[in-house]
């Protein structure tokens, strides 16, 4: 007889659902939007089980090549030929890279590009919002042991390295999002191979530590935590946003779903339980934020702890260069101090939050005119676009100088 698939001890959602609290919350959901947010238990299972999967494929690539008698330098080789010019092009290519490429450059049954370009579109709309609250949705959750750990044990995100993966995660948002940036040889999907290569290589790494908690945590970078951090750049700003005058429908925030799935699964992340409209995908947020085991602890507390100076000004940088940065970094606090459960941000060392968590409630009216010229003045969502696409790289290149951030992989974690 097969063995029940497993769920890890912290997914605690069947400890907390019938908390009075919960059950509060899910009755005021119903009556504002007229549906149940509490997913079926089949669901919560599937989501739970998917903590004990990964990636088969590129493992499999990696243990072949990288980890092989080939060597991480023919690996790297092999990968960026088969990205830049075709599997085709490799020669004698193993039949572990032609079954990778062979499922990356295989659009999937349900793939719709029209879907996917509106959806690329309204996450380029949110412009540099976006990457606040995204990134303060993951503090929120840097609560879970999970999600924590694998940064924490790596230390990309923690102390003086967090501004830099920071920027490494907005260039690839930025990437994945241009137009056309999906494309067969764009850069956008070069860099989520490269990533997905990299994922594989940090979970490699962390099972081989005594103190990973399988039992507790899954595997690494699993797919039910990855299909979240998906959710953190589609559904949860898509309404989180309009706390900030962003005036995002239901059907642009299933565009911004189905574009995030299809990044998932050039990622490798590939649940067929993907939430495919809003009420799903509500479904799995409620579920995610009911299972959760607050067991982080001080890794998750430094990761929290880290994000904001991580954007304070740097000595001896140019005066117009530190005015920006300045700027900036209050910026970042008042959209934390704003994003930020008030106990999660009081529970942490963090800036002060008066008078800079007043910025998002100062722009509301101007970004609701903004968009409401945008609907209804033709050809002004076009312009709208173009903005907000130098104004992303503008941001961008403000806080990274000249150097551009790269991930590397395979020179970080091979050892």
């Amino acid at each position: 007889m097969a063995a029940e698939p497993r769920i890890p001890t912290e997914f605690r959602y069947w400890d907390h659902r019938d908390d009075p609290k919960v059950q509060r919350a899910r009755r005021l959901w119903q009556r504002l939007f007229g549906f149940d947010p509490q997913p079926s238990d089949d669901l919560v299972r599937a989501f739970g089980q998917a903590y004990y999967q990964a990636d088969p494929v590129a493992e499999a690539f990696v243990d072949e090549v990288y980890l092989g008698p080939t060597g991480p330098r023919a690996g790297r080789e092999m990968l960026d030929r088969a990205l830049e010019s075709g599997v085709h092009t490799v020669p004698d290519a193993p039949a572990s890279l032609i079954r990778l490429f062979e499922e990356f450059e295989t659009p999937p049954d349900w793939l719709d590009r029209d879907l996917v370009d509106l959806g690329a579109k309204v996450f380029r709309r949110w412009g540099t919002s976006v990457f606040s609250f995204a990134t303060t949705s993951t503090l929120e959750m840097y609560s879970e042991s999970s999600i924590a750990k694998p940064l924490s044990y790596t230390g990309g995100y923690a102390g003086d390295r967090a501004h830099k993966r920071q920027l490494e995660t907005v260039r690839f948002w930025i990437d994945v999002s241009e137009p056309g940036g999906l494309d067969l040889g764009a850069r956008g999907r070069q860099t989520a191979m490269r990533v997905r290569i990299m994922h594989v290589f940090i979970r490699r790494k962390l099972v081989q530590r005594p103190e990973w908690d399988a039992a507790a945590w899954g595997v690494p970078i699993s797919v039910g935590d990855a299909t979240l951090t998906l959710m953190g750049g589609s559904v949860v700003p898509g309404l989180a946003l309009w706390s900030v005058g962003h005036t995002t429908t239901i059907r642009e925030i299933e565009a911004t779903l189905h574009f995030w799935r299809y990044v998932g699964h050039l990622l490798g992340v590939q649940p067929d339980w993907y939430p495919r409209d809003f009420r799903d995908s509500v479904r799995l947020m409620f579920a995610a934020f009911v299972k959760r085991a607050h067991t982080a602890g001080a890794d998750g507390a430094e990761l929290v702890e880290s994000y904001l100076p991580a954007f304070a000004p740097k000595p001896g940088t140019p005066w117009h260069k530190r005015i920006r940065d300045e700027i900036n970094y209050r910026v970042q606090i008042g959209y934390t101090g704003f994003w930020l459960p008030p106990a999660t941000y009081a529970a942490h060392t963090m800036p002060r939050r008066f008078p800079w968590v007043l910025h998002p409630l100062v722009q509301f009216p101007f970004q609701l005119t903004a968009e409401a010229a945008r609907r209804l003045v033709p050809g002004l969502d076009e312009v709208a676009d173009r903005v907000q696409r130098y104004r992303r790289e503008a941001w961008y290149r403000n806080e990274v100088g000249d150097a551009a951030a790269e991930s590397r992989p395979v020179q970080e974690f091979r050892r």
